[in-house]
């Protein structure tokens, strides 16, 4: 079970100034670079891409590895072109490459794909998913290091990030008949995290004291309040 988490979200921000803001709570937390940092990613690109560069700019190393269920789904996705929907020899085969990944070979994998849909002389959309499956593979590889990942003890899963998007954003959002402007919607978001996060008693305490500087305080030369006001 996962402990010490810590929560962001926005629905404003780009993908670059949240993951910006994930490092800013991991460089407070290890401000030497003693720790080994690790970034699970659902494989998008342009995630990856971020999170490099923000390792590079800051000079520290980070693994990133790539969520293993988005794996099995590209595998599901290219048995599908080999077997007839439905047929429960296609669960035989997804568990054995699935093992096979996770052992390290995604590359194999990949190549074994490839030969199949040639050697059954697939044609038109029917390889669809087989090919983007096998390019998938080969894009991440450097991202499916499961054998150092499992050894390490690094989740390899993001169900528990899934359980927070859903926790922060579905259970208050995904409301029938609810309306947002993304102004209320981002300040919704910040406060459940601030409230997730165990620092919901400390922001309140935060926001009385602003609200009372700003509408009392600021009224007086110097801020201060007379004793009688």
């Amino acid at each position: 079970m996962a402990t010490g988490s810590w929560l962001t979200a926005s629905v404003v921000d780009s993908a670059r100034e949240v993951i910006a803001t994930a490092f800013d709570e991991a460089e407070r937390r290890d401000p030497e670079h003693l720790r080994p940092w690790v970034c699970l990613v659902d494989g998008a690109k342009h995630q990856s891409d971020v999170i490099a560069a923000g390792a590079r700019r800051r000079g520290v190393k980070v693994t990133i590895v790539c969520d293993f269920i988005h794996v099995l789904e590209y595998l599901w996705g290219a048995a599908w072109c080999f077997f007839d929907e439905g047929d429960p020899v296609a669960a035989g085969w997804v568990a054995e490459k699935g093992l096979a990944v996770l052992e390290g070979r995604a590359g194999l994998v990949a190549g074994a794909i490839a030969r199949k849909a040639t050697a059954l002389g697939l044609a038109g959309p029917k390889p669809k998913k087989a090919d983007e499956c096998t390019r998938s593979f080969k894009n991440k590889r450097v991202y499916l290091d499961y054998p150092t990942a499992l050894a390490e003890g690094w989740p390899i899963a993001t169900g528990v990030i899934e359980r927070a998007c859903r926790h922060l954003v579905r259970d208050r959002f995904d409301i029938t008949g609810a309306r947002w402007s993304l102004e209320a919607a981002e300040a919704m978001v910040k406060l459940r995290a601030v409230r997730t996060n165990g620092d919901g008693e400390a922001y309140g305490h935060h926001h009385l004291t602003a609200e009372r500087e700003r509408v009392h305080a600021s009224r007086y030369v110097g801020g201060v309040i007379p004793a009688a006001a």
